[in-house]
């Protein structure tokens, strides 16, 4: 079952780079909505614009892709995405996960429940719980710094998904734990890459296995 739905997803993100390139421009505001999503309080529509201080949520068995700047979001189901700061350079994942893509050489800073994230122009996948956070750098450089205990802050630098990591609340014996890769696929993240005009820094044809 597993395996058939980690297929089922890579396929699905196959048809939205292709319909994403065939397109031929960068999308803005929000690219497409599966089930229901709301953008504060409003139903989500494609086009519909996502602005600082918005607030994103989508409900059970949902989710949605969207594009602020020129950085690009997936947000699964049952999750909440608070955008806010500067120029939208500060995020908040409140619950839920959240696949993303950003502009490089622009620096921004994902908060979770456990954890503070600094991006270098990077893609995550972060998985928010009250006990821990998930972060997958699929790429690119960021520093995770675990609210608990600042002073066991990691810089880490990937190029495919090689150090995932769980961020710990306080109490726990280790701040900073190794862990698999999970619930995020290479072709969602060409299909990000493509809304915003980028491409993956990755050969995918040297990663026979590009889904997780």
């Amino acid at each position: 079952m597993n395996s058939r739905r980690r297929f089922l997803q890579g396929a699905a993100g196959l048809l939205l780079v292709r319909d994403a390139l065939a397109a031929g421009t960068l999308e803005k505001g929000v690219y497409r909505v599966t089930g229901e999503a709301h953008i504060n309080g409003v139903a989500a529509k494609r086009g519909m614009e996502v602005r600082v201080g918005d607030a994103v949520v989508t409900a059970a068995g949902s989710e949605i892709i969207f594009v602020v700047n020129r950085d690009a979001f997936l947000l699964r189901a049952s999750s909440r995405l608070d955008v806010g700061g500067a120029a939208a350079n500060v995020f908040r994942i409140v619950t839920g996960a959240l696949l993303s893509v950003y502009q490089p050489g622009v620096r921004k800073t994902l908060h979770a429940p456990t954890a503070t994230i600094g991006i270098r122009g990077t893609a995550l996948y972060v998985e928010s719980g009250a006990d821990k956070t998930y972060v997958c750098t699929c790429y690119g450089e960021a520093e995770l710094v675990p609210l608990a205990d600042p002073g066991a802050a990691e810089t880490v630098r990937t190029r495919h998904h090689e150090q995932p990591r769980y961020i710990m609340r306080k109490g726990a014996q280790q701040m900073m734990v190794k862990a698999p890769v999970i619930n995020h696929t290479d072709a969602e993240l060409r299909m990000l890459e493509s809304l915003v005009g980028r491409g993956v820094p990755f050969n995918p044809a040297d990663h026979s296995t590009s889904s997780y």
